[in-house]
């Protein structure tokens, strides 16, 4: 090392005399200066190069199919960047391709999978297919190890050929030949479900008997001993000196109240005359009296039924309790000596009017919301009833039979009314269409379903019997006019001004046709003109929405109303 230190970057260049200098500099003795002297002083650094960075933090990308240099099975397996579910097992976490795990495209030869299929279909046993598995076997590994691993290819009897027939291939024998079809001597005909079998199947055959007349019957007088049938006289006799019942009509009232008597001009009325209180919860329908109109009924989310005085002291008659939920309709019939409840319940309840005794009760499973007795005179022992299920069903009283039903109707059915002189009547839904049919025929004869026309939950008829009124949700009271046995509706004839939307509030006609009345959802009373369709008169009637309006047949200005606050207001 020394020598080669003597050496300059050319001999040429350097003089004898300084070569001899710098010969003896090189062998002085060296010398150690303790500044300079350091532990462990790196004078190369290790320095990393791009490639060794790229090695250690690239992860391949797990969708990628050719890779540019040997990875590890660490960085080849590693978890993707980015933020991971701590719920998830290492199972869960492992790469797939599709639901169960990770599947790789595979040859397998035809032949081999046949042979394996069937073998584990019908031996038990067959080939591991995993790659490693070498010649093990899957399923029945002690059958295939004393069958030496023996495929159906190979000619393994199972068992079955031990089977014998009952065979008879005389052809003369009609009746005994069985050819070679004929069963097997130790074959079973007859078989015992399972016990989780029979326990469905006998709950479906409950299902068809509570289906049936007699079914339905037992469980209408389960269900009626649930709900207590009651009534509750409220006068101090039910006579008068004279013996009539208190069901007649008052004589000295003031007021003609012959049915076929009709005022000549009505008024607006300008106070209100009595307030009934009796119900506990929202009034849902008021009916008068047929005929007379002399008493009323009202029925509520209370799940009670009254009857009120219109004159006198104004009293409450007679209550009846018979549902288990809130009452949605009330009618009465001809006479007014029975009349029908519709409840939550799923009940149809045909009550005496006098005794309160319940006559009849019908039920099929759905919610009624509207029933309507025949007008004719002949005909009181049929009734409709609109359900929740989208069907008209119409029953008769005397049998307690469903009659007919119609079921063209796209959602529950709200209101039935009759027309030309009760031989039809129309249906309204909430697929907001109107439809006409014909008595007893189950199939519509017109449909009315224009795109303006919203759902209709009640129509009223007029007493002149040419106009029918419905309440529209659109905010509207909408006119069909009757023209001989045709319904049309007036698309440019509309009463407006109300709120109603959301509610069923019912509209009324004055008996002499020149006013027509509603109520509203903020609790008030309108008064239109017939004619001219202008408001002429609104006032403030019930706290809450106002359902029920109305006007009394026989007299000039005393009007009913009912609202969701529980209360009857008369107003004169």
């Amino acid at each position: 090392m020394d020598q080669l230190m003597t050496y300059a970057d050319s001999d040429e260049e350097i003089s004898p005399n300084d070569r001899d200098e710098s010969v003896l500099v090189n062998q002085a003795e060296s010398v150690t200066i303790p500044a300079l002297k350091m532990d462990n002083l790196q004078v190369a650094p290790i320095i990393v190069s791009d490639h060794d960075l790229a090695l250690k933090v690239a992860v391949p990308d797990p969708n990628t199919k050719e890779l540019s240099y040997n990875p590890k099975y660490e960085e080849l397996f590693r978890a993707a960047a980015g933020p991971s579910n701590p719920f998830k097992t290492e199972r869960e976490k492992a790469q797939k391709n599709m639901l169960t795990g990770f599947v790789e495209p595979a040859h397998f030869d035809r032949f081999h999978f046949e042979r394996n299929i069937r073998s584990f279909d019908t031996l038990g046993y067959a080939v591991d297919p995993s790659a490693e598995a070498g010649n093990q076997f899957v399923g029945d590994v002690k059958k295939a190890k004393e069958t030496a691993g023996a495929s159906m290819f190979d000619g393994v009897k199972t068992g079955g050929e031990k089977r014998k027939r009952t065979r008879n291939f005389d052809a003369s024998d009609v009746d005994g030949y069985t050819g070679p079809w004929a069963r097997y001597d130790d074959e079973v005909t007859v078989s015992k479900p399972n016990p989780e079998l029979q326990k469905e199947m006998d709950e479906i055959v409950k299902k068809k008997r509570m289906q049936s007349r007699m079914g339905r019957k037992k469980l209408e007088e389960e269900m009626a001993g649930n709900a207590e049938e009651m009534c509750t006289f409220h006068l101090k006799e039910s006579r008068d000196y004279q013996g009539r019942s208190w069901m007649e009509q008052p004589l000295h009232t003031g007021v003609n109240l012959r049915a076929d008597y009709v005022p000549e001009k009505c008024f607006i009325p300008k106070r209100c005359e009595f307030t009934y209180r009796g119900h506990n919860k929202a009034i849902n329908a008021l009916r008068w009296f047929p005929q007379s109109a002399h008493m009323f009924m009202s029925c509520s989310m209370d799940t009670k039924i009254k009857l009120w005085e219109v004159y006198n002291n104004h009293r409450v008659v007679m209550t009846y309790s018979g549902h288990r939920m809130p009452v949605k309709d009330v009618q009465f019939n001809n006479t007014g000596n029975e009349f029908l409840s519709a409840s939550f319940d799923r009940f149809i309840k045909l009550w005496d009017t006098e005794t309160g005794q319940v006559k009849q009760r019908f039920h099929t499973g759905h919610i009624p919301f509207c029933v309507k007795f025949n007008p004719d005179a002949d005909k009181q022992n049929m009734f409709l009833a609109g359900m929740q299920n989208k069907k008209i069903i119409q029953w008769d009283t005397r049998s307690g039979e469903i009659v007919q039903e119609y079921d063209r109707h796209l959602g529950p059915v709200n209101s039935i009314t009759f027309f030309d002189k009760n031989r039809r009547f129309c249906s309204t839904s909430d697929d907001k269409s109107l439809r006409i049919w014909e008595w007893e025929i189950p199939v519509d004869t017109k449909l009315i379903q224009n795109a303006g026309l919203h759902s209709i939950p009640t129509m009223t008829k007029s007493p002149t019997e040419k106009w029918i009124v419905g309440q529209s949700m659109d905010n509207r009271v909408v006119l069909f006019q009757l023209i001989d046995d045709k319904l049309r509706f007036a698309k440019k004839k509309a009463f407006r001004g109300h709120t109603v939307t959301g509610y069923a509030c019912s509209v009324d006609f004055s008996p002499d046709m020149s006013f027509l009345i509603s109520g509203d959802s903020e609790g008030k009373l309108f008064v239109w003109d017939w004619r001219t369709h202008k408001i002429v008169a609104r006032w403030k009637a019930h706290e809450q929405p106002c359902i029920s309006a109305l006007w009394h047949p026989h007299e000039k200005s005393r009007i009913l109303t009912g609202g969701l606050d529980g209360l009857v207001k008369m107003w004169n």
